[in-house]
């Protein structure tokens, strides 16, 4: 435990701290957050304005240890050479290591399945060249060797790579086809969302077309010019038609707990060796299709 009592009027708690600790000042805004800062010994706010006489206490913080020990994972490879691994993602599984998900992860079981992974994005994103959300299904591409990592990164930068996503939406969409083009930053409101803004955003774009209507919901296909985190589930939400079962997006209730309706479908990519257009296709996953049947019932 640390102690400083403040002596004269210093400004903001989390940059007076910055200041003071050896820790980035993101790390001190998540220990108020826990709690594991306090001012005269009750909870603050990040931007608590210190004043003199205020003691600061900080408490012993450990954070909790990523895993990226292999684990005997049901992987479903869909292709494999010794470039590139294509793998179906399920329902439910993290991609890679993080803070709140340090095991059962892709990437954890991608270390079990093989002992050559790309290094270029770190000791906890082996091969890891993309990524879809945790509740989202579907074909993700694995990098084996650094070499086909930049290549298919570059690719994917370049918008080269093909990219289809269904989506089963909230709502009867009348057009048949549509675009939107509109920029995505972090939520003003909510920093764990991300939202359309004109604030600190990047472009992004989203293609759809309609695939059938039901009398509640629209199957569409998605095809995506730029990659943004939660891209489809935030543009669909901002034209008004929320993917089905979206804990975070929309305001309809879920139907279950099984996971959003949004798989990616298709993935087509240049082989980073021998230049060869690969194209690869996915079933829609029971967590998908037990939901749209609902929807089929209600016709």
């Amino acid at each position: 435990m640390q102690e400083f009592k403040i002596e004269e009027e210093t400004g903001r708690l989390d940059a007076y701290l910055a200041n003071k600790l050896e820790y980035s000042r993101s790390k001190i805004v998540k220990m108020i957050k826990e709690e594991y800062i306090k001012v005269n010994g009750v909870p603050a706010k990040n931007s608590y304005q210190i004043h003199n006489g205020d003691v600061i206490t900080v408490l012993e913080y450990e954070e909790e240890q990523m895993n990226d020990e292999p684990e005997d994972m049901n992987l479903d490879i869909v292709y494999e050479d010794n470039d590139v691994i294509v793998v179906n993602k399920a329902n439910g599984i993290v991609v890679h290591p993080a803070v709140g998900n340090t095991k059962g992860t892709l990437v954890n079981g991608l270390l079990y399945h093989s002992d050559s992974l790309s290094d270029v994005n770190g000791e906890f994103r082996p091969g890891i060249v993309h990524r879809i959300d945790a509740y989202t299904t579907g074909l993700i591409m694995v990098a084996k060797n650094n070499e086909a990592h930049n290549k298919l990164a570059l690719e994917l930068s370049m918008k080269k790579t093909t990219r289809k996503y269904w989506a089963l939406v909230w709502g009867v969409i009348n057009h048949d086809t549509g675009t939107i083009d509109a920029p995505i930053g972090r939520d003003s409101t909510d920093r764990k969302k991300m939202a359309v803004t004109a604030t600190n955003s990047k472009e992004a774009i989203t293609h759809f077309k309609v695939l059938k209507r039901f009398k509640d919901a629209t199957l569409i296909e998605l095809s995506l010019e730029t990659g943004r985190t939660h891209q489809i589930r935030v543009h669909m939400n901002y034209i008004g038609y929320p993917v089905v079962n979206d804990p975070v997006y929309g305001k309809r209730r879920l139907i279950d707990e099984t996971g959003q309706c949004l798989h990616a479908k298709t993935l087509g990519f240049n082989h980073p060796t021998t230049g060869e257009y690969m194209e690869f296709d996915s079933e829609l996953p029971e967590c998908f299709t037990n939901i749209m049947d609902m929807f089929e019932n209600q016709e």
